[in-house]
């Protein structure tokens, strides 16, 4: 039996342009990209649903699941997830999440994605999973090395059923992060999220290929 092939997840810039439906739809048909995390500028309720529904059909119709991650003070990511269509949440975690996330998991109906980033300690990494959180993300928190988020991923892989990704800020940093068993490796929108959105992703395909843990 061959180890399960590690896949890609996007991550877009929360001030990205009103052309990013059009770069989402072509990124995903271009690699195994398995989720598209939403970063969503501070805005009220309804026009982040609105932008939800705006852009989670370009990721969506090619396979991809969406995530919401808004840190907006007085909204209600769950909401916007429901509302605009968006397949869970991305919950952007501090260094005491369990209550948090748990609220979140009670939360979250009809099989929606919890997951948990900008984890800052491992003790908050662990806080995520127990809280029932679908995977755990490193290397999303400043300052993040591209060497700790490969200590970072290998150790939870090594240890955790929970998938972990892992975030590459370089095309040279795919393989080595899917070489430590995460299950996922995300693009940084600084990465992939340009002209070439599409030829970026089946670069870091193509390195993903052959990477093993």
């Amino acid at each position: 039996m061959t180890d399960p092939q590690t896949r890609l997840v996007l991550i877009t810039g929360p001030e990205a342009g009103p052309d990013l439906a059009e770069r989402l739809a072509a990124a995903c048909r271009a690699g195994d990209v398995a989720a598209v995390i939403l970063r969503l500028a501070p805005a009220d309720e309804r026009s982040l649903v609105k932008r939800v529904k705006d852009l989670a059909p370009s990721a969506q119709e090619a396979g991809a699941a969406v995530l919401v991650a808004c840190d907006a003070p007085g909204v209600d990511p769950v909401a916007i997830a429901a509302r605009g269509g968006a397949d869970g949440v991305h919950a952007l975690a501090d260094e005491e999440p369990g209550d948090a996330l748990r609220d979140l998991r009670e939360r979250l109906r009809d099989g929606r994605i919890l997951g948990a980033g900008t984890l800052r300690s491992r003790h908050a990494a662990m806080e995520a999973g127990e809280a029932g959180a679908d995977y755990v993300l490193f290397g999303d928190a400043e300052p993040a090395s591209r060497e700790s988020v490969r200590a970072q991923a290998a150790w939870w892989a090594e240890i955790f059923e929970t998938p972990c990704v892992a975030v590459a800020r370089s095309l040279d940093a795919v393989a080595e992060l899917a070489a430590t068993g995460a299950e996922f490796v995300a693009l940084d929108p600084a990465l992939w999220d340009g002209p070439d959105a599409a030829a970026t992703v089946a670069a870091a395909q193509e390195r993903l290929a052959g990477a093993r843990p």
